[in-house]
């Protein structure tokens, strides 16, 4: 695994590189965003109840392999976490305990206050900073559309380095999931790349945030994951079209495990 010595964000939203520290504009933009999306939901309808999509992934585990991924004895680890919508599914559900993080101050307070009483921490932190809990310690890890705000490039690895961060603390045979943007067939998400193109290829800025985003192809995320994981399921969404016209952005769930 690659050691994370470059390019890192500490607790202050500040990246440190070549010893010295400067402000990192991706994060700050970020963070305004989303405190502001959780505050007042200008552009989202942010909602409270579980992701669908990690409710079939855990109807998959729990068919597949009883409760062994999905009981009290376990952990989880939410990148992204939001207002904990679903660390509090999977804990009221199956009694796991869970840590979440999220780079919006709002959100986290948010996910405090709704998991009151459950066995659920939470912390304002950037996914670009090293995971704060121990080696092998985590059975599940979800990646739900948060990774895709991550850097790609020459200079700069982020989703190399999260990756890395996320095999070192999954167990033996531990889970990832991981749902994302999906670009194949996605008639919006190739205006957005060809309207508005960032720095690295299959990436745009936001329009409302001002930020890269990354698209994925399936098959840019079966090679990254590879290595490293089964791929036990692809699931992909079929909304993005109506009568042949851009519909609904398209997105991508994997369950992939630790080889």
């Amino acid at each position: 695994m690659k050691k994370w010595h470059v390019n890192q964000a500490n607790k202050d939203g500040k990246v440190k590189k070549g010893g010295r520290t400067r402000k990192s504009g991706t994060s700050s933009k970020n963070q305004q965003f989303w405190n502001k999306e959780y505050k007042d939901a200008p552009h989202l309808t942010l909602s409270i109840n579980p992701s669908e999509d990690l409710q079939k992934f855990t109807r998959y585990l729990e068919r597949e392999y009883g409760r062994h991924y999905l009981n009290p004895i376990v952990s989880v680890i939410d990148l992204g976490c939001g207002n904990g919508r679903n660390l509090i599914f999977l804990s009221n559900t199956f009694g796991m305990r869970g840590v979440g993080y999220d780079i919006s101050r709002e959100a986290i307070s948010q996910a405090k206050k709704n998991s009151e009483g459950l066995p659920l921490s939470y912390e304002v932190r950037s996914i670009t900073e090293p995971l704060q809990v121990p080696n092998s310690s985590q059975t599940l890890v979800l990646d739900m559309m948060t990774s895709h705000f991550l850097i790609n490039s020459e200079e700069v690895k982020q989703r190399d380095l999260l990756q890395d961060e996320i095999l070192r603390v999954l167990k033996p045979d531990g889970w990832l999931f991981f749902k994302t943007f999906l670009l194949d067939e996605d008639l919006n998400a190739k205006r957005l790349l060809k309207d508005n193109p960032a720095e690295e290829a299959g990436s745009y800025i936001h329009p409302e945030i001002g930020v890269a985003e990354h698209v994925f192809t399936e098959k840019e995320i079966v090679e990254f994951l590879s290595p490293h994981f089964i791929i036990h399921k692809i699931l992909k969404s079929h909304r993005h079209l109506q009568n042949g016209k851009a519909h609904k952005r398209r997105s991508i769930s994997v369950y992939a495990q630790k080889r």
